[in-house]
């Protein structure tokens, strides 16, 4: 079996290395030529615990290959990033892109699937592309969808033994798509339709994030109401039947921060709820910004001088280094602008550097921080002690208090 991934990202690239160490010899795909030479070299360009390892063993025993280019394969995996244009409409043109690359090579019996988080319609658009420019294979290919449900941090156990929601065009792709998953799947392999499928993701991240705007919105009253927001979560949660989540500076990832807008943007009558709870997301993390601003305001005022302020975090959620729709990364971003002459220092553990901020050692940024503002929960920053002499700004709980 010889597989094609499309896309060595943060997800793309551990779903084919799981792949070839079950045995799939796979060639990784990425328009970034450094990403291909790192991979080559058995050298991850991102931060995944355990991956390492895995890497460097599937580069060592050519299992897996990285290449700018599709190669001839039986199968074919769509794993590029889909954002949205500036309205919050989703696009699609990475994965169109991606389809484009690989119509030369696909061959009758061939299976493509698309991983990537898309709109309700999207498999069926791309098989209708597929088959205008290579009618002979129309209904001698299996297509499918199959979104990834896995959590960074911890992609490597959640790619082996999370259950999958596998939809094909028709039941005979659905089932090819099924036999290649189950290679490596540990978890159940669920067979539906391909618009089910492409909902299900799209659902799933509505609900989780429908539930933390929820919560940050407790957290916003709790602020006014001078109530310690962690204390009445924890309170709340020992009914039996509420478990309500931490809040937080607002949503980031690739996932939860998008994946809602598929849904609003196609149905905005219906899907009010959904519209709402990013509407409540996204103004957390203005809050947020605010909160930071008027602090240090407020600090000048009282001390005749300019704080120093430690913004700790710019990861979307905590002990990854992936900054992408980060509500840290956002305010801090945010705060800069709105005070260019301060002295803030920026810190991100995970990484070792970053092409806008300069970063600052965690240790040393909140010994030296009159104001230390707590924006993603990183583990290093639990070690930390609390200090009645710092004005601390809590937003993701390391200290849990209001």
């Amino acid at each position: 079996m010889k597989a094609c991934f499309m896309g060595l990202g943060y997800i793309g690239l551990p779903t084919a290395i799981i792949a070839a160490r079950s045995g799939v010899n796979v060639t990784g795909v990425d328009i970034n030529p450094d990403v291909v030479e790192k991979t080559n070299q058995g050298r991850l360009h991102i931060v995944e615990p355990g991956l390492q390892d895995l890497l460097e063993e599937v580069i060592a025993s050519g299992k897996l290959h990285a290449t700018t280019l599709p190669v001839v394969s039986d199968a074919y995996f769509i794993v590029v990033p889909t954002p949205f244009k500036g309205n919050h409409e989703p696009d699609i043109s990475y994965v169109e892109a991606a389809t484009r690359m690989v119509i030369p090579f696909l061959k009758a019996g061939d299976l493509y699937v698309i991983e990537s988080t898309s709109p309700v319609g999207t498999t069926e658009k791309m098989a209708s592309l597929i088959y205008s420019e290579r009618p002979e294979l129309k209904g001698n290919l299996h297509i499918a969808y199959c979104p990834e449900r896995v959590l960074p941090g911890n992609v490597i156990y959640e790619l082996v033994h999370n259950d999958r929601v596998i939809g094909g065009i028709d039941e005979a792709s659905t089932r090819c798509a099924q036999d290649f998953y189950g290679r490596f799947v540990e978890g159940s392999l669920h067979p539906t339709d391909c618009k089910t499928a492409e909902m299900c993701k799209l659902t799933e991240n509505a609900s989780r994030d429908s539930q933390i705007a929820f919560a940050n919105e407790l957290s916003l009253i709790c602020s006014k109401a001078g109530i310690n927001v962690w204390e009445l979560i924890r309170l709340a949660n020992k009914h039996p039947r509420v478990n309500i989540l931490n809040p937080g500076c607002g949503v980031g990832g690739h996932c939860i921060a998008i994946d809602p807008y598929f849904i609003s943007s196609e149905f905005p009558k219906e899907a009010r709820m959904i519209a709402m709870a990013r509407e409540v997301n996204n103004y957390k993390a203005d809050w947020c910004a605010e909160k930071v601003q008027n602090a240090m305001l407020t600090y000048e005022l009282n001390h005749r001088q300019k704080p120093v302020v430690a913004m700790m975090g710019l990861a979307f959620k905590p002990n990854i280094d992936d900054l992408r729709e980060s509500p840290a990364k956002y305010i801090v971003s945010k705060v800069m602008q709105a005070y260019s002459d301060a002295s803030i220092l920026v810190v991100e553990p995970n990484l070792s550097e970053h092409k806008v901020f300069k970063l600052t050692d965690y240790q040393e940024a909140y010994d030296r921080a009159d104001i230390v503002v707590f924006l993603t929960a990183h583990n290093e920053f639990k070690q930390l002690q609390w200090s009645s002499e710092k004005v601390i700004l809590d937003f993701c709980g390391i200290f849990k208090r209001g």
